[in-house]
């Protein structure tokens, strides 16, 4: 349930004014001169109070609505029965806003469908009761004529519904932080003024070119909300919803048009707002999933940098303890000659090359930055494939490796070796639960043309179904109760940012494929 906030008096104050205007400004076609009129945004302004502060929002709500009826409406009535009657809205109004923070407490309201569909469903359903109960005791006051009760209920529905479901979202956003920031940052851009100027353009073809034919061309206000909506996502959907309601009443002002067609156009600028705000909400929803996605990618690859550091690390740090030990104890034995000399500079040397692997997985994880340069096809796999063998020996797999292509490709040494290993672990993994005598890993590397080496990783496991190899290069998509899904989409984009590609074949075996673009010989 949403905090109700302290209700200040100036905040009071600003709730009564600004309802008094708002009914001002909205007061045309009245059904019998009274609070009946095709468009009602007055109660959208309550509706935000009574989210914000609760029924304290309420006392302020009933006065602006009594002083509403005495300047605006000018009801002919006792001021005891004006004050009953804004008593009644003030707690139809409060009894809808209630039932909205109860209902939407957990929700960031207009946030998702979710929250845009229970604010629709209340608002509709809240505004009925309140309307049959409102010109019900303008029926029994005598002010509406008992043949025309159902009329008035529908055109005070109308317009409450249609001033709620128009206004609301514009309002909340400019008495929310979050949300003044979101209008500001949209007035300032430039698509803003076309967005408008397409809105206006519609407005003309609706009224101007549309007046002669009974309004057909109506449909053709949907493009710019949409188009908004599509480009800015719920902020840009209540812009347009307004430009385009303000250009509607002053259509229908300026045109002079007959109450019954008023309140026909205000039922299709509903249904008009509520598509528009339902995409801009669905487009918000898909911007932040894909934050939340990439902080999810990020997050994840460095759980993959980390375990790619682990291994490359693991290389020069032994040798770091190897000549550190050795340096002692060629102190001990009081030699301070060559062959000191000689370890000290190996330490240094391994420092560095701990530091470049470091600097150079960090580059890529961060921005995909790689750094081409000529490595040897022959030392990259017998580096790669070193480890495994004694894993082989270990598991029982019949471990085997071959290269019928000499030469060297253009790559990011530590980055390759990443993606090359990460292969063959997985091929390590899907023969595991072969039989023994069955359990069969190939590595081979051949060449296709002049200028790229296909590397082929191939095992005796359960191999990919047509699907299966569909989904394997997404992120999070894995056949391994502890993986994570992303070594493989990783493994492609290293492949892909050195120019080659990675691809699983289809078959009754596993096999990758991993292309790289070799060094042209005139480049040596």
């Amino acid at each position: 349930m949403l905090t109700a906030r302290r209700l200040r008096w100036t905040d009071a104050l600003l709730l009564i004014a600004g309802y008094v205007a708002l009914d001002w400004a909205s007061f045309f076609h009245p059904l019998h001169g009274l609070n009946i009129t095709p468009w009602n945004p007055a109660p959208a302004l309550g509706l935000v109070f009574l989210l914000r502060y609760g029924w304290k929002a309420a006392p302020p709500l009933a006065l602006a609505v009594l002083l509403a009826e005495v300047w605006v409406r000018d009801l002919p009535v006792a001021l005891p029965v004006l004050l009953g009657i804004a008593i009644m809205l003030a707690v139809g109004y409060g009894a809808i806003g209630e039932m909205l923070r109860r209902r939407l407490g957990g929700l960031a309201i207009f946030s998702d469908r979710a929250g845009m569909l229970q604010w629709s469903g209340i608002v509709v359903a809240g505004t009925l009761v309140t309307s049959l109960a409102f010109v019900l005791a303008l029926t029994a006051l005598g002010l509406i004529p008992a043949s025309d009760w159902r009329q008035a209920v529908g055109r005070y529905w109308i317009g409450d519904g249609v001033g709620i479901l128009v206004s609301m979202p514009l309002l909340w956003m400019l008495f929310d932080e979050q949300g003044r920031a979101m209008l500001g940052a949209m007035l300032m851009r430039r698509g803003t003024l076309w967005h408008v100027l397409a809105a206006a353009a519609a407005l003309w073809v609706a009224f101007g070119l549309g007046a002669e034919s009974d309004f057909k061309y109506f449909y053709v206000l949907f493009l710019p909300i949409v188009w908004a909506a599509a480009r800015q996502g719920l902020a840009g959907a209540v812009l347009g919803a307004a430009v385009i309601q303000v250009g509607i009443v002053a259509a229908v002002q300026l045109q002079g048009l007959s109450a019954v067609t008023a309140f026909e156009i205000q039922t299709l600028t509903v249904v008009l707002a509520l598509v528009g705000f339902f995409v801009g909400v669905v487009v918000d929803e898909q911007r932040r999933i894909s934050a939340e996605l990439q902080q999810t990618l990020r997050l994840a690859a460095a759980g993959e940098m980390a375990g790619a550091l682990a291994h490359e690390l693991n290389q020069p740090l032994t040798a770091l303890t190897a000549y550190g030990t050795a340096c002692e104890e060629l102190l001990a034995a009081g030699d301070s000659g060559d062959r000191l000399k000689s370890a000290i500079r190996q330490m240094v040397s391994e420092s560095f090359r701990a530091a470049e692997v470091v600097r150079r997985l960090r580059d890529f994880f961060r921005t995909g930055t790689t750094r081409l340069e000529p490595v040897s096809l022959t030392e990259l796999l017998n580096a790669v494939a070193a480890p495994f063998e004694a894993r082989a020996a270990q598991a029982g797999v019949d471990f085997t490796r071959a290269s019928a292509a000499d030469g060297t490709v253009m790559a990011d040494r530590p980055q390759i070796e990443v993606v090359i290993r990460n292969l063959l672990s997985n091929a390590f993994d899907a023969v595991a639960g072969r039989p023994a005598g069955e359990r069969r890993v190939r590595l081979t590397a051949e060449a296709e043309g002049p200028d790229r080496v296909c590397i082929r990783i191939e095992d005796s496991g359960p191999g990919l179904s047509g699907t299966a190899a569909t989904r394997l290069f997404e992120p999070f998509s894995s056949t391994k109760s502890s993986g994570l899904g992303l070594g493989l989409a990783i493994s492609r984009a290293i492949a892909e940012a050195h120019g080659g590609s990675l691809r699983a074949v289809v078959g009754d075996r596993g096999v990758f494929r991993l292309q790289l673009p070799l060094e042209k010989k005139g480049n040596a």
